[in-house]
């Protein structure tokens, strides 16, 4: 089992935990990595486009001039692609652009971005963090005395309204809960923030 290091709020170094290999010491899969995240990107998509074909525009029930004669190409609809207010050629139309991805796959994937956060070094484990106010400075000077420079997830055991918001106005930093993390958002972050009753729970949902 991997051993990491427990900070307290000011960035000091209180002790150190013990990783569970099943979830935070699996084998990286990158492919499923992918996979999981195309899948995220493809759920969040609306896929509510629509654009009028020319059997859908309105007008244009006959031949704006005979066919021979005239001198100008022939034409049977002045709702055809070519012309101005004409029909799309092949319009997009709505559609759901998400797909399945067994759950294994999806833990598999989840548990290759939480050992190679442990791996890069870019985890970091809280003993705990709690805000007696909404003040997003000095969730700031948490992650100060923490040295997280970059984008960060903060995850929590359960949801603090004061964690939650003192990070809202900061925007490189998300929270999120145990049961809420994903591939996304965690390859997005740069530094993994996480107390300590957070990964125990991580362990016991995913282990």
């Amino acid at each position: 089992m991997a051993k990491v290091s427990v900070y307290n709020m000011e960035g000091k170094e209180v002790g150190t935990v013990e990783l569970n290999d099943a979830v935070f010491g699996a084998k990286v899969n990158e492919h499923l990595v992918h996979m999981a995240v195309l899948q995220q990107l493809a759920d969040n998509r609306q896929g509510t486009q629509k654009a009028k074909t020319r059997s859908e525009v309105s007008g244009g029930g006959r031949k704006p001039w005979r066919q021979k004669g005239t001198g100008h190409a022939r034409q049977g609809s002045i709702r055809a692609p070519q012309w101005k207010g004409g029909g799309v050629v092949f319009a997009p139309v709505p559609r759901d652009y998400s797909f399945k991805l067994n759950k294994k796959e999806k833990r598999a994937a989840l548990k290759s971005v939480l050992t190679d956060k442990v791996q890069s070094g870019k985890l970091v484990v809280l003993d705990e963090l709690k805000m007696d106010e909404f003040k997003t400075k000095k969730m700031q000077a948490v992650l100060t005395n923490l040295k997280v420079s970059d984008k960060a997830l903060v995850v929590i055991a359960e949801r603090d309204e004061k964690v939650v918001k003192s990070a809202a106005n900061l925007p490189f930093v998300r929270t999120a809960l145990p049961n809420t993390i994903n591939v996304y958002d965690i390859l997005k972050a740069g530094t993994l923030v996480v107390t300590k009753d957070a990964v125990n729970k991580i362990e016991e949902v995913y282990a």
